[in-house]
């Protein structure tokens, strides 16, 4: 119980030495505040406050990209005074830009689309790299190789870069595509190298990291898109000569392969609207580019959802034996549609798609090619590997036995195919039996082309979290030049099977090694070399024309080797008119069609 002494203490005490308080006078927001003013007056005021307030910017005009709905005078030019930037620091200013592409297709139509955005802007495109005022490497992560040649080229535009700040404008270097997405730590801070980065779904930024990187500092988007396909972005297509064209149909990949970085760097699978894609399909025709490669990381998986009528409930259909890591997909208009869409806008220009995956060839997407005159009759068909314990390591989804059942359809559907693959040597756990099952196979099957590397372990992907990388070196390379050989004597086998026929030649330019001959690509892909001299304009007639690329030729096959064919050009030709000469033919002749490839093996050390 408290005493009553302790209650009478106070329970705080105040100093003795008082501190004077200040008198502290209003303030006011303006000096009318402060005098006297009729009522009226005040009411005036206030009212012509409110006015400009709501008049002034909003919080929108403070973030970039927010449309803002305002309405102004017909006549009015509206201005956008209080963004956060003026979309003028954006411009290029004429400002030189010198492009490499390294790796896949899929890079060589990034270039074409950063391009197309870079130009709206002002920039001006160089093939002179000492005049560039910016240097944009596309790059490829899927092998260390590959990303080693960038390292190594980044050094050499240093020290270009030192050199330039001593005489003119400072160069700015920017790194585009999977390397920027998979190594933007160590691109930004190693040795300080790059300027801007942009990653497979950040081309649309460039214009902004470029003003950044004027202002000394160092710029990235790496950041990858569920949606972004680039469907409003016309490329600029850069091909040689103008007669080819690549055009992007889907970006990203769900396959998720358990060597592969593609789903890290580029995302998951989306595909392009496909009103788009037959937009610039007809926009190449009638510039008179005379073939057009459809372009995904998995080509054939396209399923375009953009409109509600394609969203139906029919599943997706898969090659027989083939099985997926992911649901199964309903809805949406399937690649056997595109494809049918796009063939149909000009007979006379060739249709090609890669790369495709396996498990994305049903019946109908074969008898389509076989019915349709200027779909190719070559279909890339990537194994990876003949053996069946390597197929489910790597997480393919099918076996050797389905692989080479659907081989067997495909050829069934398609008599003159033409066929090529992708093959992996020493991934994580193989052994020499499973040497000898892929060998088996590339001889079983007959490929005329072959892209063939030595494993090489990413990081984010299964096997490096899950595998080991236990395949010596020297013992994968062996096993490449093994793979490699064999390829190789199996083209030669199927190249010179073709010599005495005649094939449909699209003329492609002067061959690399002399002048005096031309080169082009018959349906199935395949390099063939003839002497440069007029033709006859017609076959049977006596006036001749001069050569030159996008011509479609009759050559007549004199000679083969595993690398090319080489003859003689008959006459000049076209899409539709040989088709309709092959149609008349008896069924026992078709053989003479038959198209195959140039072996293009590409090795990895």
């Amino acid at each position: 119980m408290l005493s009553m002494e302790y209650l009478r203490k106070p329970l705080f005490t105040i100093s003795q030495r008082w501190t004077p308080l200040r008198c502290i006078q209003p303030r006011y927001c303006s000096k009318l505040a402060n005098t006297s003013v009729t009522p009226g007056e005040r009411k005036t005021t206030v009212n012509k406050f409110k006015s400009q307030i709501s008049s002034g910017p909003s919080f929108q005009d403070f973030i970039k990209g927010v449309s803002v709905n305002k309405t102004y005078a017909a006549d009015e030019e509206y201005y956008d005074e209080h963004s956060y930037r003026s979309q003028d620091l954006e411009m290029g200013n004429s400002r030189k830009v010198y492009f490499e592409t390294y790796g896949c297709q899929m890079n060589v139509n990034d270039t074409e689309i950063a391009w197309s955005i870079l130009q709206r802007k002002g920039y001006q495109r160089t093939v002179d790299l000492s005049e560039a005022d910016v240097v944009l490497l596309v790059t490829c992560s899927i092998r260390e190789k590959a990303e080693q040649t960038i390292w190594n080229r980044l050094q050499q535009l240093t020290a270009m870069k030192k050199r330039r700040l001593k005489t003119r404008t400072p160069m700015k270097i920017g790194i585009l595509g999977c390397m920027a997405e998979r190594l933007k730590t160590e691109l930004l801070e190693r040795e300080k190298l790059v300027d801007v980065l942009a990653g497979p779904d950040a081309y649309r930024d460039l214009p902004r990291l470029l003003t950044v990187a004027d202002g000394g500092h160092q710029a990235s988007n790496v950041l990858l898109s569920l949606e972004e396909t680039y469907a409003d972005i016309m490329p600029v297509h850069h091909a040689p000569h103008g007669y080819s064209a690549f055009v992007s149909i889907m970006r990203g990949c769900d396959n998720m392969c358990s060597y592969c970085i593609v789903p890290f760097t580029r995302g998951k699978e989306r595909s392009r609207p496909v009103s788009s894609i037959l937009d610039e399909v007809r926009v190449l025709s009638d510039q008179g580019v005379k073939e057009v490669t459809l372009l995904g990381q998995n080509v054939n998986s396209y399923r375009d959802t953009s409109e509600e009528q394609f969203c139906g409930s029919d599943v997706t259909k898969l090659s027989q034996g083939f099985k997926t890591v992911y649901r199964t997909k309903q809805g949406g208009l399937r690649f056997s549609d595109l494809l049918d869409r796009v063939s149909r806008i000009d007979p006379d220009m060739r249709i090609r798609f890669t790369s495709p995956h396996p498990k994305d060839f049903p019946d109908e997407v074969l008898h389509l090619i076989a019915e349709r005159g200027n779909i190719c009759k070559q279909i890339h068909l990537p194994a990876q590997s003949g053996s069946s314990a390597v197929l489910k390591a790597m997480r393919r989804g099918y076996t050797r036995e389905a692989y080479l059942d659907l081989v067997k359809n495909i050829k069934r559907i398609i008599p003159e195919v033409s066929l090529s693959s992708d093959f992996i040597s020493g991934f994580c756990g193989e052994t020499e039996d499973d040497q000898q099952q892929t060998l088996s196979l590339i001889r079983e099957v007959g490929y005329n082309v072959g892209f063939l590397f030595a494993y090489s372990m990413r990081k984010k992907t299964h096997a490096f979290h899950r595998l080991q990388d236990d395949v010596p070196a020297e013992v994968k390379q062996q096993r490449l030049e093994e793979c490699i050989g064999v390829f190789r004597e199996e083209a030669a086998r199927v190249n010179a099977a073709l010599i005495g026929s005649t094939q449909l030649v699209l003329v492609e330019g002067e061959s690399k090694r002399s002048a005096k001959d031309l080169c082009g690509r018959t349906d199935g892909n395949m390099r063939v070399i003839f002497p440069k001299e007029d033709v006859a304009v017609q076959p049977a007639e006596s006036n001749t024309a001069s050569v030159n690329a996008g011509d479609y030729l009759l050559v007549k096959i004199l000679s083969a080797n595993s690398q090319s064919l080489k003859g003689r050009a008959l006459s000049h030709s076209s899409l539709r008119g040989t088709a309709q000469h092959y149609e008349s033919l008896p069924r026992h002749q078709l053989g003479e069609r038959v198209a195959s490839d140039t072996t293009m093996i590409e090795t990895c050390p």
